[in-house]
């Protein structure tokens, strides 16, 4: 009789931990079913705005027809290698005419709505812009765009087409929409919960991929130079510094092969450095981005992996314990008055269990999208065509030994993992073997990182001669 009554107390126990459990999830998966989605307005290339600041019909800029590439992750920095297209051609943008239509007294209420929308003041116009600079997009890219209505920038979500020309500021953030001259600012919502809505004039295009939508937080360091690709020759790179259009940009062979630097140990700031430093592209498998301070255990593909420009990195990382950032507030959302301290990312990704060994894996095989070596080899450029951002040479940093790095070669940063020290104990017990950073000059699309680093011993990126003709500020 005991035993009878201790099944039945027993059984009714159970059943209110599963109705108690059941409730909890259903409370979840309601919670998440009810969160709202960021309406976008789709925004075609080549199609006039209703609402714009500039007449479109003076030819302040023209977009292109180009077509998408595929991008890891829904953020991207804006120093990314590759993230941003160019071209020869002198179509993108006519900086000058901005600048004169909106110095026009004509054009006074115009010029304050503008200036108000970037956070800036209309005696701060001309100097703003002559830091901006003309690129071509080549992702599809959610902005927070403007338009001029009644006096006012009213500002909406926009998904911008590929090929759809920008201009772009110091951090790499979209600031301007060349054809029709509206400010733009980055997108604040969640990447993963947008619903875009087409319409007569901006019918969803060809190649258009929700899960391939990018949008661009602030560069972790200060950039000098863009590591651009010819939209209309993808085997050649451009150069070009921030704050010009086309007149000083200098070639690279796309093609080339760069090696993956040794980064577990490394903080995700300063793989990040690195990684573009060799123009290579990161990314990382979360909805958002990790604090720049997560530590990095692993990359796939391992170090060593011979990669071509701008293409994607995985990194793993562990340690992250803040919270996330998908609405972008966080990392260069309006808030973020333009030229101001960029903030850090405050995302709390999911994060992966780090490999137990102490040394990224090397042994492994590279990832499938990786493409085969290219006939010309490593070093090998086209005709025409100067040496590129990252080194030709050898890989800049082996695998992890057992040996510590030489002390001579000064550390990224006062946290650098990768001196002779074994770096402190963290969150998923990363790995404790590292190898000095790289020591080949910074040669990508930003500029040196802050902390101190080995001297550059040469800079393809103003050693070698342009391909293209000096131009006016029409160059794309």
């Amino acid at each position: 009789m005991a035993l009878r009554v201790f099944v039945h107390r027993a059984g009714k126990s159970a059943i209110r931990r599963i109705a108690v459990l059941l409730v909890f999830v259903l409370m979840l998966s309601g919670c998440d079913r009810d969160a709202p989605l960021f309406v976008v307005r789709a925004v075609a290339s080549g199609v006039p705005s209703l609402a714009p600041f500039f007449d479109e019909s003076q030819g302040l800029g023209r977009d292109q027809q180009v077509r998408a590439q595929t991008a890891h992750g829904g953020l991207q920095r804006g120093d990314t290698p590759g993230l941003y297209g160019g071209s020869k051609q002198p179509t993108v943008c006519d900086v000058v005419r901005l600048k004169e239509f909106l110095a026009d007294s004509a054009n006074e209420p115009k010029a304050q709505a503008w200036a108000a929308a970037l956070s800036i003041t209309t005696a701060e116009i001309p100097d703003y812009l002559d830091r901006l600079t003309p690129v071509l997009l080549r992702h599809d890219t959610l902005v927070k765009n403007h338009d001029y209505k009644k006096g006012k920038a009213v500002p909406f979500n926009a998904l911008l087409q590929t090929g759809i020309a920008i201009l772009v500021d110091a951090e790499g953030l979209p600031a301007v929409k060349c054809s029709c001259g509206n400010p733009l600012r980055p997108f604040e919502g969640d990447t993963t919960r947008i619903k875009v809505e087409f319409d007569g004039r901006n019918e969803e295009w060809k190649g258009y991929e929700k899960s391939s939508v990018v949008a661009v937080r602030p560069a972790a360091r200060e950039v000098e130079r863009l590591a651009l690709v010819d939209v209309h020759e993808p085997d050649r790179g451009i150069n070009r510094p921030v704050g010009t259009t086309g007149e000083d940009d200098t070639a690279f062979d796309a093609r080339e092969r760069r090696s993956v630097p040794n980064l577990a140990g490394t903080t995700f700031g300063q793989a990040g450095r690195q990684l573009a430093d060799k123009g290579l592209a990161v990314a990382f498998d979360g909805a958002g981005l990790p604090p720049d301070d997560a530590r990095v255990t692993a990359s796939d593909p391992p170090a060593g992996t011979q990669l071509r420009f701008g293409e994607y990195v995985m990194l793993s990382v562990a340690g992250a314990s803040t919270s996330g950032d998908t609405s972008g507030d966080s990392s260069g959302g309006t808030s973020t008055p333009p030229g101001s301290t960029t903030p850090q990312p405050t995302r709390d990704p999911s994060t992966s269990t780090p490999p137990s060994t102490s040394s990224p894996p090397t042994s492994s095989s590279p990832s499938t999208s990786t493409p085969p070596p290219s006939s010309s080899g490593p070093g090998t450029t086209s005709p025409g065509l100067t040496s590129g951002p990252p080194s030709s040479g050898p890989p800049s940093s082996a695998p992890p030994s057992s040996n510590p790095p030489p002390s001579s070669t000064p550390p990224p940063s006062t946290k650098d993992p990768t001196s002779s020290s074994p770096p402190p104990p963290v969150t998923g017990s990363p790995p404790q073997t590292t190898s000095s950073p790289p020591t080949s000059a910074p040669v990508t699309s930003s500029a040196p990182p802050p902390e101190t680093s080995a001297p550059a011993t040469t800079d393809p990126a103003t050693g070698a001669p342009s391909t293209g003709e000096r131009t006016s500020r029409t160059n794309a």
